[in-house]
C-alpha cells in the first residue's frame, strides 16, 4: 500500500470529522487540499479499512454477483455514475476490461496503478453509506463502487453483508 498520512492529517481530519461527521470525503480532500485517498487513510478504523491494489482483480471479480451497485467517477471537477449491475471482466491487453451489456459500464481499467483499495463506511448527506473506493499510489481516486439501494432509498441488505465479509476477508 502507498498512501500514506502525517499525524496532522490525521489530527485535521478528525477535527472536520468532530464538526460534522457527514461532510463527503472528497469536500475534505478539497478543503484540506490533500488527496482522498489521504482523507480516507485518515478515516477512523470503524469507517475505513484497506487492502492492497494487489486484491483489485479478486474484489472486481465478486461485483457482478452482488446486484444493482452505484459506480461513480470522478474527472476534472465531473462525476459520472451508473446505476446498474457491476459488469464481469477480464485481464487483456494490460487492461482489466469490463465487459458491460446494454445499461452497464463498459471501460478498460488499469488496475496495476491500484496501489489501495478502501472499503468506507461513512454517512452521506446523512444517510448510511457502504463503498469500495480504488486508489493509485498519488491518491487520486480511480473510482468508486457504492452500495445499491431500492426505490425507497434503502440499502440492500444483503450486500451489507457481503461488503463486510469481503472487508474481512481482505483487509488487515
Amino acid at each position: 500500500m502507498a498512501i500514506a498520512i502525517t499525524e496532522a492529517v490525521q489530527q485535521q481530519v478528525n477535527t472536520m470529522l468532530a464538526a460534522d461527521p457527514h461532510t463527503p470525503v472528497a469536500m475534505m480532500a478539497m478543503e484540506l487540499k490533500l488527496s482522498e485517498g489521504e482523507i480516507t487513510r485518515a478515516l477512523p478504523h470503524e469507517m475505513a479499512r484497506f487492502t492492497s491494489g494487489e486484491q483489485a482483480e479478486h474484489i472486481l471479480g465478486l461485483l457482478p454477483s452482488w446486484g444493482r451497485v452505484t459506480t461513480i467517477v470522478a474527472a476534472a471537477g465531473s462525476i459520472f455514475e451508473t446505476k446498474a449491475d457491476f459488469p464481469k471482466g477480464k485481464i487483456a491487453h494490460g487492461y482489466y476490461n469490463l465487459m458491460g451489456k446494454e445499461g452497464q459500464l463498459h471501460g478498460h481499467l488499469r488496475i496495476d496503478l491500484i496501489t489501495d483499495i478502501a472499503f468506507v463506511s461513512k454517512s452521506f448527506r446523512g444517510m448510511e453509506s457502504y463503498y469500495i473506493s480504488f486508489f493509485t499510489a498519488s491518491g487520486e481516486c480511480m473510482f468508486k463502487v457504492y452500495l445499491g439501494r431500492d426505490k425507497k432509498r434503502q440499502l440492500f441488505p444483503q450486500q451489507i453483508e457481503r461488503f463486510n465479509q469481503l472487508k474481512q476477508e481482505v483487509c488487515a
